[in-house]
């Protein structure tokens, strides 16, 4: 029989996770309640009794360093956001399976009528390094043991076979090359969908694509015409 030794099991106690709720998102909501929530009490009510009316979807990364709401300083009721792991935006498919991402656009685009569209990914993709690392041979392990993200990542082939890559390219700047070819495909797979191109041909929607350096604070958007990524503010 295997002995347990007290350090050992002094660990696994720590390990042990709270059944109750999060103390610090208590801490969090209880912070709010006080400033946000009081300050903004009438908008509030407000979208209540009126419901939601964004302007502008956003797509984006569920990495939680890079919120769309804290990084464009939105109030409650402004934009409309999914998140997704690595800001994927897939293709137009009606197979009638599930898609998560494809029902929050058609929701924002039929039913919110938002005018514009923005799919925003972000530097230290933790989804495009894993999926840079295997296409570079550096690992050939699985992001993780389960069967949903490998095949979620794997919508990011396409862009790995259209990018220009160097063998000079430092990993940090092949992986820049794929957060934002990743970016100007899903603009593309927004295109795919019929109640997107039909907005597009009125000329009722517009297609934006941007990222976030975590690092540095900087946005760069692109450049509709180019399909470059230019700094916000020079």
């Amino acid at each position: 029989m295997t002995e347990i030794k007290d350090s050992d099991a002094s660990a696994s106690r720590r390990d042990l996770v709270d059944p109750g709720f999060p103390r610090k998102l208590l801490g969090g909501y209880a912070h709010f309640r006080k400033t946000r929530l009081s300050r903004e009490r009438e908008r509030y009510e407000e979208l209540a009794e009126k419901g939601q009316k964004p302007e502008t979807m956003i797509i984006a990364c569920c990495d939680s360093r890079s919120a769309p709401e804290t990084i464009f300083g939105a109030a409650p009721g402004e934009i409309f956001v999914v998140r997704n792991v690595a800001n994927i935006m897939p293709p137009y498919e009606s197979d009638g399976d599930y898609h998560g991402t494809s029902a929050a656009l058609e929701f924002a685009v039929q039913a919110l009528k938002v005018k514009h569209i923005v799919v925003m990914g972000h530097g230290r993709c933790g989804g495009v390094d894993a999926f840079r690392r295997q296409i570079s041979g550096e690992t050939s392990d699985p992001l993780s043991p389960g069967n949903f993200i490998g095949k979620w990542i794997s919508l990011l082939d396409p862009v790995a076979n259209s990018i220009e890559r160097n063998e000079t390219d430092t990993p940090e700047q092949l992986q820049f090359k794929l957060e934002t070819g990743s970016i100007r495909q899903s603009i593309e797979h927004l295109k795919t969908f019929p109640c997107v191109s039909i907005l597009l041909e009125r000329e009722q929607l517009g297609l934006h694509g941007a990222w976030f350096d975590i690092s540095s604070g900087e946005l760069l958007t692109m450049n509709p015409k180019t399909g470059e990524f230019e700094l916000a503010f020079d």
